[in-house]
């Protein structure tokens, strides 16, 4: 039959643009439209129809930001019902966060038909490589490798060393400080928590005092530095997403962080020199298991990468327990536990990987189906005035850190917004950058499926201790401080400036 109907188009065609057409000149003009008329579809669907689909993934969906109500209401409500209804201890730690997020997941994906279940595959591919997820991932490997050779005699050697040279009332101040230090030098925050937190828990256990203080003043120093360090992934992305220098940046921020980490440090010691502790006599320890936390603090504090320090830790860790005999075994049968001690470390991050890369995919589908936009068009309405663009700008990256658990992250996708912002509202770019930077250290250090408080808690687990992430966000000084210190000069900044 097409090939009848085609032949007969033929003759049709020929007898119009013949000379001796018998045919008249409208349906000459029939034929050519006809001809024509794949073509104009064709090209009216690549222009209108792209630039529709353009919009329809740029359009405002609140809907999108289901999975995360979901997430929140099933973790925090079940870790709630837990811990304070049915009175179960560690409520929370019993809630499989794994669980969750695949429930949230699953909404994400039953979520935006307009895409086949193959296209979101390929969108939450993309989110989970990217690199900022990848260099986390190798982190959290790596980190676990290391504590699983040094282990829990290492760092308890470590702490027992600093707390015969420093009274137990300063340990918890001292713990805050130095993270500051040596997050500033390394540019991570989730790296000195790595290398500090299994510090933190012999500390407390020996000196007395609580040990959720000192693992979040741990993260409060680690958060100190990663808002301030020149090398940080946050300030990289802040200042080039804003086309400021990072010196500019680094000012605008300082006068903010500074006062922040003084009240932090102030109340740290209040809390701990009026504390009523008995500090246990501190038993013997061996100096060389010292020596591979000494070159990963002095590594980190030098400002020397992550991945190479905590390689020196590892290292130098293998060498040391193979050559004092702390594997139990002798020979090939040393090597082999340390490998199987190096495995158990590593698979001990198994939960907090999989955590990062879940909310990776979440987010990837949720961006896609306009949940961000969302976001962003209720902040556009919400705030007027210079200091209102301000406080929705930090509220903008706060909620895309909420999204992601991930500041870097957060701090790249709000760029693009906070750009056209800071033009609309008169925010200079080095006041933009700041902001970014801050609000998502603030937001990435209390949330409690974030990295840093996942690596933290990790750690704990490895060393024996069971602590939950609601055990450890009342004692984050630091984040609430930075917070209010942030909205003081916003208000100062706007009041100043006939705002």
């Amino acid at each position: 039959m097409n090939i009848i109907r085609s032949a007969a188009f033929f003759h049709w065609e020929n007898a119009a643009f013949s000379g001796k057409s018998y045919l008249t000149r409208p349906l000459r003009l029939l034929i050519i439209i006809r001809i024509a008329q794949p073509l104009l579809s064709g090209a009216f669907f690549y222009v209108f129809g792209e630039r529709e689909n353009t919009v329809m993934q740029k359009r405002s969906n609140p809907a999108a930001l289901l999975p995360i109500f979901v997430f929140l209401f099933l973790y925090l409500g079940l870790g709630l019902v837990f811990e304070y209804v049915l009175k179960i201890p560690m409520g929370f730690y019993s809630i499989p966060i794994v669980v969750i997020f695949l429930i949230a997941l699953l909404v994400a994906c039953c979520q935006n038909r307009a895409l086949s279940f193959d296209e979101k595959l390929v969108l939450m591919g993309k989110g989970i490589g990217d690199k900022n997820i990848v260099t986390m991932l190798l982190i959290f490997l790596a980190a676990g490798m290391f504590v699983g050779v040094v282990g829990r005699s290492s760092a308890e050697s470590v702490a027992y060393f600093m707390l015969s040279l420093i009274p137990a009332k300063f340990s918890v101040a001292v713990l805050f400080v130095v993270s500051c230090f040596v997050s500033t030098a390394m540019g991570t925050s989730v790296g000195t928590i790595t290398l500090i937190t299994p510090i933190a828990i012999p500390i407390a256990a020996a000196s007395g005092y609580s040990l959720p203080l000192c693992i979040a003043s741990v993260m409060g120093g680690a958060m100190f530095g990663d808002n301030l360090s020149f090398i940080s992934d946050t300030t990289i992305a802040a200042c080039n997403g804003q086309g400021c220098a990072m010196k500019d940046k680094f000012r605008e921020n300082f006068h903010i962080a500074l006062p922040a980490a003084l009240a932090s440090l102030a109340l740290i010691l209040v809390l701990t020199l009026r504390a009523d502790v008995t500090p246990t006599e501190i038993p013997s320890y061996n100096l060389i298991q010292i020596i591979p936390y000494v070159l990963v603090l002095i590594g980190g504090i030098i400002g020397i990468n992550v991945f190479v320090v905590l390689l020196i830790g590892i290292v130098s860790g293998s060498v040391i327990a193979l050559a004092t005999g702390a594997t139990g075994q002798s020979g090939i049968l040393a090597v082999k536990a340390l490998l199987e001690n190096m495995g158990s470390g590593a698979a001990g991050m198994f939960e907090t990987s999989m955590v990062a890369i879940l909310v990776s995919a979440i987010c990837a589908l949720i961006r896609e189906f306009g949940g961000f936009e969302a976001l962003l068009s209720w902040i556009r309405r919400a705030f007027r005035g210079k200091r209102g663009g301000q406080i929705g700008m930090g509220l903008l990256v706060g909620a895309m850190d909420i999204a992601t658990a991930n500041n870097t992250v957060a701090i790249v996708m709000a760029n693009p917004i906070a750009k056209e912002m800071s033009e609309e509202y008169g925010i200079t770019p080095r006041k933009a950058a700041s902001l970014l930077d801050t609000f998502s250290c603030i937001f990435q250090g209390i949330i409690p499926y974030g990295a840093q408080m996942l690596v933290a808690i990790s750690a704990a687990h490895e060393l024996g201790y069971n602590i939950s992430a609601f055990d450890i966000i009342p004692n984050l000084f630091y984040p609430y401080l930075l917070a209010v210190s942030s909205l003081f000069f916003i208000a100062v900044d706007g009041k100043k400036k006939g705002s």
